[in-house]
């Protein structure tokens, strides 16, 4: 296994991280622990969860997969093994939580504390806000109508409460998911301004079909030190080539539920098709191929690899032993640029 040192941290991760918003939905606690063990056994030492998973997120499922995750802490007591990493829900989308689910000083103390019991642990490697406060085209969405409105918290606000939960001891580094430059850079400077925690991780989609962070995000994660946590690098499993031809596999999550049609688009199946003919052409797996992408680009610290079952584990953390010839690079490169982006 691969680690990286967290720039303005003292946090070492593993180059492969293990998420887990399949937890209490595909998967059962007792494959939880199956993939938590084995993931440990293999050099995985980066864990990541949040309080609204397992998705779909829905109120009668809400935070068993931090249960899992306690649960099996409690049971292994590896505690000290890993690095936990958990998120604050936004004020969209899941409304089950808490009421008005603003991140504010109350919210976000509610949040952690909840987080904390579930986790059976008093702190975490890792809070994230899972996504911003403000309306932003987050999740694919494009042309999103930036409103000039008052929004309830600021910025400020919200970095002071996660001050308090440092300070508290509860959280060690905090962290952006879903966020903008704009955003990024806006915290940074509050930071530096106001003497307040600084956002060392961002954890954002990257994958072959959704390269939008390497327009102005990879530029602040060289030169400000925010490392990407890349999320869907296999873009919901669509890279591994087994949706192609309409394909429907049993138990698969786009198979069960089909609001997930982000990567599916006309010309995002166009360039999966063309990923994964390229892979075969090489002789090689089409997911081990997409994921080795991702875990060579430079401002990746950790890739965020999910599984149903420990073969797809198995397989997602043997990524790391494919290297990418510059002919395959190239290759992937003039796919990159015939589909450009096709799946923002």
């Amino acid at each position: 296994m691969e680690y990286n040192k967290l720039p303005h941290s003292s946090l070492e991760v593993s180059k492969i991280c293990l998420g887990t918003m399949t937890f209490g939905e595909q998967n059962t606690e007792k494959e939880a622990f199956e993939q938590l063990d084995y993931a440990l056994e293999r050099g995985v030492n980066l864990i990541d969860t949040a309080e609204m998973y397992p998705v779909p997120p829905t109120a009668k499922t809400q935070g068993k997969t931090e249960e899992y995750i306690g649960n099996w802490i409690a049971k292994s007591g590896k505690r000290e093994k890993i690095v936990l990493a958990t998120k604050v829900a936004g004020p969209r989308n899941v409304p089950h939580i808490r009421e008005n689910m603003s991140l504010n000083r109350r919210h976000i103390h509610t949040a952690i504390d909840d987080s904390l019991r579930r986790l059976q642990t008093d702190y975490v490697d890792l809070y994230q806000l899972h996504w911003p406060q403000r309306k932003t085209n987050c999740f694919g969405q494009l042309n999103y109508p930036y409103l000039d409105e008052n929004e309830e918290v600021t910025l400020i606000e919200t970095l002071e409460a996660l001050n308090d939960l440092v300070k508290a001891g509860k959280v060690r580094e905090i962290g952006v998911s879903n966020e903008t430059p704009w955003g990024i850079m806006s915290f940074l400077k509050l930071a530096e301004k106001h003497d307040l925690p600084r956002m060392i991780t961002i954890q954002n989609p990257y994958s072959l079909l959704n390269r939008s962070f390497e327009i102005g995000l990879s530029e602040i994660s060289h030169y400000e030190g925010v490392k990407l946590l890349a999320y869907s690098p296999l873009a919901f499993g669509c890279l591994s080539g087994k949706y192609l031809d309409g394909a429907k596999p049993v138990g698969a999550r786009c198979t069960i539920w089909e609001r997930f049609s982000r990567y599916f688009t006309p010309q995002g199946v166009k360039a999966t098709e063309a990923y994964v003919n390229l892979a075969r052409e090489h002789g090689l797996d089409p997911a081990q191929m997409a994921l080795a992408f991702v875990n060579q680009r430079p401002f990746v610290a950790s890739n965020i690899i999910g599984a149903t079952n420990l073969d797809q584990l198995k397989s997602n953390i043997d990524s790391l032993d494919v290297t990418l010839s510059d002919e395959l690079l190239q290759g992937l490169q003039e796919i990159g640029t015939t589909y450009s982006n096709p799946c923002p």
